[in-house]
């Protein structure tokens, strides 16, 4: 995995952070791994297609969804996530992903991210591929990013 690659993918997530949301992010320290990628209440897979290939997830607990989304609904307060919630963290992983192609191709790299899917519950995702994951501390509480991309072969 490229250095830069992460670093594209974690300026997208800071900066839909930053201005959909209004919150500053604080990465904190970053760990590698394969096998079981670290999960949480609420996740985000997103697969990556094109000059890269792999998946991002984003993974949050559920406090942290139901504020996002609350914010997202414009500071309304979110006591249980609904079809209405699961709709907005969708979108929030489009974000991400549009955000993250932004990023890439600033990096003269293209790509294309499929439709983001919601898992709801805690869960063991598996890879045989290496993933790096980055915590990002925020006013919303803590979003992980889970990134295993890899260049293909030209």
């Amino acid at each position: 995995m490229n250095v830069i690659h992460i670093n594209a993918v974690c300026r997208a997530t800071k900066s839909i952070m930053n201005n959909h949301f209004g919150v500053e992010v604080v990465p904190n320290k970053p760990s590698s791994g394969q096998g079981v990628v670290p999960s949480n209440d609420v996740s985000v897979v997103l697969g990556v297609n094109g000059q890269l290939s792999g998946q991002i997830i984003c993974t949050l607990n559920t406090d942290t969804a139901k504020k996002l989304v609350g914010t997202m609904m414009g500071g309304m307060i979110i006591e249980q996530l609904d079809e209405m919630s699961w709709s907005a963290i969708q979108e929030f992983g489009n974000w991400v992903a549009g955000s993250t192609a932004t990023e890439l191709s600033k990096e003269d790299c293209t790509i294309d991210v499929t439709p983001p899917v919601v898992n709801d519950g805690m869960s063991k995702f598996r890879s045989s591929k290496m993933f790096i994951s980055v915590p990002m501390d925020t006013t919303l509480g803590e979003i992980g990013i889970h990134i295993s991309l890899s260049e293909k072969a030209s």
